[in-house]
Parts: structure tokens; sequence; C-alpha cells
């Protein structure tokens, strides 16, 4: 047998709970076409977190407006003013740095 137990757990150490706590699954799928967006987007950027992130954001506040997570200003989760402005793309299609990145010279 190991150390950890029949299961592999770790005995004898207490468990410690997630840093935001528990909340509710959307088990009335109220929030199901921003998560569809944001695991579209995802999909469609090879999984590039970054470039989703207004649709993250979207996810997150419709799952507070109903009551599925704790209210947070944005701020607290990551969010700036500024992050529409880092993942808007320009005229070539490409990403704008963001505003504390100095652009590349040509």
């Amino acid at each position: 047998m190991s150390a950890g137990g029949a299961f592999g757990g770790n005995r004898g150490v207490r468990p410690v709970p997630p840093e935001k706590g528990v909340f509710p699954l959307d088990h009335l799928h109220e929030c199901d076409l921003e998560k569809k967006d944001y695991l579209a987007c995802l999909k469609s950027t090879g999984f590039q977190s970054e470039k989703c992130r207004q649709f993250s954001k979207k996810y997150l506040e419709c799952r507070m407006e109903r009551n599925l997570m704790a209210k947070q200003d944005m701020s607290e989760l990551g969010f700036r003013n500024v992050d529409e402005l880092d993942t808007a793309p320009d005229k070539n299609g490409k990403l704008e740095s963001p505003p504390d990145e100095p652009k590349e010279k040509k």
C-alpha cells in the first residue's frame, strides 16, 4: 500500500478550499451562448486564451448577472479598461500590442 492511502489521497492533510469559494453550476444553461462563443474562439485561435478575453469577460459578466458567482469588479478578475484595445485587431488583422509595450520599429 502506498503512503497516500488506497486512492492516492494524502492522509492527515487538511484539504484547502478554492480561493474564490464554491459557486453554483449553470444547471439552467443561462450562460450557454457566452460559453459557446468563448469555446469557439479558443478553438479558432489554437487555444490562445489572450485572444478571447472579450468572450471570457462576457461569460463572467453573465454568471454575475444571474447570481451564478459572486459579483466582483472585473479588474479583480484580471480585466482592465484597456483590455478591449489589447485584443482588437488593427487594420492589417494583427493584434495591437498592449499600451505599456513598445511597438516594433520598421
